[in-house]
């Protein structure tokens, strides 16, 4: 006798062969045949016809941190069939930390992740954030060790290169972290103190993620026109030390940005690169509207806000110098009794509300937040839909969210990005067969990340089983209404337990904490 067998399905197994007919066999928290099973030899058994079968998806870049056991997080995933998140992205997060850097990440990144959690907020080494995420949630969690929280740990906030014994504790922590079971490295290059390192730094920390085999993760210091300078440093840290890269959430003209990635890689590269299906991205407004050197520690940069010259300076040149983005910028996260209608309003129209200009509202939501002010921004005409199709069809692509599941009005990307690479982009438009997308949501993300029981369908995998009707999967959510959940996922399995039983979650916590 097995568990469970799901019957009558169309098996796309993650390898990138075509569908299948045939049933699946779970014991345990295991997959233990694929094939055709004798009708009783489960003790629940699941007519499943008409639908297919895929490996649970992995969400390549996503923003779950601190809210991994939120059940309208995990609703929003599990929804769209993905299992499990990588977490720990753009080069700030929780862990390794003590108390000052745990408090870093939770203020700087509050519009992001959110406020650090009650249970971290004295500092928690890598191994013991995994064991917090173990079983809290009905997703899986890989974990990259952030760069920014290396940094911050043994420089705090200086805006210089490590010196030599600096550069030993920085990579003494990575090598901690790796053995503890981090998923790679990241980096963000737009991101403080991400934007002080330098190739050189970061090649030395990514000297120890090599030989773990894993892979360098970075926001680049450049996308969309800045592309080329973005992809010159990353091959630099990759000949300097030997690892693989992978670049979070590629986006821009496609002519040129699948240009870069191919000459990299016939330059002997072991690069990839994830992407989500929208033309609006979601960040810091302090990052968007303000200039570098206005940035800086949450502290300094109130400060900076605070000075009658910084302010003045910043009406007469900088506003006026980028008020083209700041028109494409829409208030996602404004945590604020004062300001919370503006949450959904572009900057022009809350502007005009509030009776005020555009700049000195972003520097009122800055100081009236602590710079927790989160914002969408439309990408610039150059961006097109056929450039986001073009990038997902690229063999080294996979998929993400880049989900920010905070404010009133967020970024519809972590409720429907993967359920609109399925339902729009695989059924309606065919940029992908069902095994491609298999193999982009699923099977190269499991292999990039050293997840090698994960990402297929095959006899002896972790049980992360996602059921969907073909012709119903599709994503709800908008930029007016951003937290609907998707529909065509019928039933979800996360390490042989049900998670998602007839498009309802069902409370059960079988996520896992995972290592490479």
């Amino acid at each position: 006798m097995v568990d469970l067998v799901l019957r009558n399905g169309w098996v796309v197994d993650g390898s990138g062969c075509p569908p299948m007919r045939a049933d699946v066999a779970v014991t345990g928290d295991r997959i233990s045949a694929v094939e055709r099973v004798p009708e009783g030899a489960g003790r629940e058994e699941l007519d499943v016809r008409g639908c297919l079968l895929l490996p649970g998806l992995i969400d390549t870049h996503v923003h779950g941190d601190a809210l991994l056991g939120d059940p309208a997080v995990q609703e929003a995933a599990l929804r769209q069939g993905v299992t499990t998140f990588v977490l720990g992205q753009d080069g700030v997060s929780f862990a390794p930390s003590d108390a000052a850097t745990a408090a870093y990440a939770g203020e700087y990144f509050a519009a992001i992740n959110g406020p650090t959690p009650a249970e971290l907020r004295g500092g928690v080494s890598l191994a013991e954030l995994l064991a917090w995420y173990d079983g809290a949630s009905a997703l899986n969690a890989a974990y990259l060790v952030p760069h920014g929280t290396v940094r911050h740990r043994v420089l705090r906030d200086a805006e210089r290169p490590p010196d030599a014994e600096e550069l030993a504790a920085m990579c003494r922590l990575v090598e901690d972290a790796l053995a503890d079971g981090a998923a790679g490295l990241s980096t963000g290059l737009d991101y403080l103190p991400g934007r002080h390192a330098d190739a050189e730094e970061i090649a030395a920390l990514c000297a120890p993620v090599a030989a773990a085999g894993v892979p360098y993760v970075t926001h680049m210091r450049g996308y969309e026109a800045l592309a080329h300078v973005g992809m010159a440093e990353v091959e630099r840290i990759t000949a300097l030390s030997g690892v693989a890269a992978h670049i979070s959430h590629y986006h821009g003209p496609a002519n040129m940005l699948v240009g870069l990635v191919d000459a990299a890689r016939d330059r002997g590269v072991d690069l990839t690169f994830d992407s989500y299906p929208y033309r609006r991205g979601c960040s810091l407004l302090a990052m968007l509207a303000l200039p570098p050197q206005v940035q800086g520690s949450v502290g300094d940069t109130l400060a900076r806000l605070a000075d009658p010259l910084v302010r003045t300076r910043l009406d007469q040149e900088w506003f006026p110098a980028v008020a083209d983005t700041l028109a494409r910028l829409t208030l996602a996260h404004v945590p604020s009794q004062r300001y919370g209608w503006a949450e959904g309003m572009t900057l022009p129209e809350a502007a005009a509300e509030a009776g005020t200009s555009v700049g000195e509202l972003v520097c009122v939501l800055l100081v009236e937040t602590g710079l927790a002010t989160g914002a969408i921004v439309e990408q610039p005409a150059i961006n097109t839909d056929a450039d986001v199709r073009a990038l997902l069809r690229h063999p080294a692509h996979m998929g993400s969210s880049d989900g920010i599941y905070l404010g009133g009005h967020p970024h519809p990307r972590g409720w429907g990005a993967f359920a609109r690479m399925l339902g729009r982009h695989t059924r309606e438009l065919g940029d992908w067969s069902w095994a491609e997308a298999a193999v982009h949501l699923a099977g190269h993300p499991a292999r990039r990340f050293g997840l090698a029981d994960r990402g297929r369908l095959v006899r002896g995998a972790a049980a992360d089983v996602v059921v969907l009707e073909p012709d119903d999967v599709i994503d709800r959510a908008g930029y007016d209404d951003p937290r609907r959940p998707a529909t065509g996922v019928r039933h979800v399995l996360v390490n042989g337990a049900w998670a998602v039983r007839d498009e309802a979650l069902t409370g059960a916590r079988p996520g896992r904490a995972l290592r490479p």
